[in-house]
């Protein structure tokens, strides 16, 4: 049974508790019914349909958009997202992955898109009606956003997208996408702008399969017309908004690396008590102890860096590019020592498909890649600290 323990940090308010409570009791109930429909991931694009239809239906896809378009507060609340995915990731990676996303990709219209943009597509983004992709990463442009080579240019009252994604969540089941890409009409800067996945000219080129199975693609744009207002927020302030949206929904990714751990942690303490060797349990053996010790910490550590990053976020309504950095970076790397001590203490069964130790140690790595990797995080948290301390100064500016 995992550690509830935490909800009661001074990070969290009465409204929190409740979801985590909430939440965890829907996924009991919910997620069997649609997951084992799917056990052998033999139509994973149809199960995250199934799994974004639920999660809107009850009503959880509420805390991905802001109040005025059908959210629950009236701008994102962080803490809310990192429960939520902590919450799904203990259950599934592939229900975590279904909600993120919608955030993620609908994360830029929710805090930068123009009201009727909003209104166009975030009602459905809480409902579920509609499927949300972020179209950043390229061929040859993924830690360093700097090189997208995608183009947009200005043709009257339309803009013309030509280019190619590669590695894009939700690619071929996405009702939408939220596409970055270099604007001619503003000396190469780039901007983003949402373009609708039936789009004359935006063609799934590749669907990619990995360790743990998503829907992943491809994707060209062969001169696809764009109404001009789709662009969202300024033109050539894409990367503002890029990055803004990835300071919100970095520690998110802390905190499903953090549901990962803790269900690692359980599976792995109930083998170990029941597991009978040498005249007494795994549990008994001053090895395994020394191991539970380490994952305990690593899995409490995390969550005090995930939270405090979300909390900063929204109540002192600044900058966490080092606290969601740190959050990250922590909790992803952590989590995989976590996970792999609980597959050890399983022997040979830990890497038997079917057994959830297994799925966990797929899962949990490409969490250290994708939103900022590993060792871009450290960059981020040096370059932090270095221009801090030449300003004199512990606040991110």
């Amino acid at each position: 049974m995992s550690d509830f323990s935490y909800l009661d940090w001074p990070f969290f308010e009465d409204a929190h508790r409740a979801l985590a409570r909430d939440l965890d009791a829907w996924a009991i109930t919910t997620l069997p019914g649609i997951l084992d429909q799917d056990g052998d991931h033999s139509d994973v694009a149809g199960t995250c349909r199934h799994l974004v239809a639920s999660l809107g239906a009850g009503g959880w896809l509420k805390y991905a958009v802001p109040g005025d378009y059908g959210g629950i507060y009236p701008k994102l609340d962080v803490r809310s997202l990192c429960i939520i995915r902590e919450t799904l990731a203990r259950h599934s990676g592939l229900a975590d992955f279904a909600f993120a996303m919608q955030g993620l990709g609908s994360g830029a219209i929710s805090n930068y898109g123009s009201p009727e943009l909003k209104q166009a597509y975030l009602p459905a983004v809480a409902s579920g009606e509609k499927i949300a992709a972020f179209a950043l990463s390229e061929p040859d442009a993924g830690s360093d956003v700097s090189a997208i080579s995608t183009t947009l240019r200005q043709d009257g009252d339309i803009y013309i997208a030509s280019g190619e994604k590669t590695w894009i969540s939700n690619g071929g089941i996405a009702d939408f996408y939220t596409l970055f890409a270099r604007s001619a009409d503003s000396e190469g800067q780039i901007s983003a702008i949402v373009i609708d996945a039936n789009t004359p000219g935006l063609s799934v080129t590749e669907t990619i399969d990995v360790i743990a199975p998503h829907p992943l693609a491809r994707l060209t744009f062969d001169k696809c017309a764009i109404p001009t207002a789709n662009i969202i927020g300024e033109v050539g302030k894409g990367m503002r908004t890029a990055l803004g949206t990835l300071d919100i929904f970095r520690s998110t990714v802390g905190a499903a690396a953090l549901g990962f751990a803790r269900r690692a942690l359980d599976e792995a303490t109930d083998r170990a008590l029941s597991r009978k060797m040498f005249g007494q349990t795994l549990a008994d053996m001053p090895i395994a102890q020394a191991q539970f010790a380490e994952m305990a910490m690593d899995v409490d550590a995390s969550a005090l860096l995930v939270y405090r990053s979300a909390w900063t976020k929204d109540v002192k309504k600044t900058r966490v590019t080092r606290e969601a950095a740190m959050a990250k970076l922590f909790a992803t790397d952590q989590s995989q020592q976590v996970i792999d001590k609980a597959l050890q203490m399983f022997g040979a069964l830990g890497v038997c498909k079917g057994m959830k130790v297994e799925e966990l140690y797929r899962e949990i790595r490409a969490l250290r890649i994708y939103e900022g990797a590993s060792d871009v995080q450290k960059i981020v948290i040096a370059r932090q600290h270095l221009n801090n301390h030449r300003n004199g100064t512990a606040n991110n500016v």
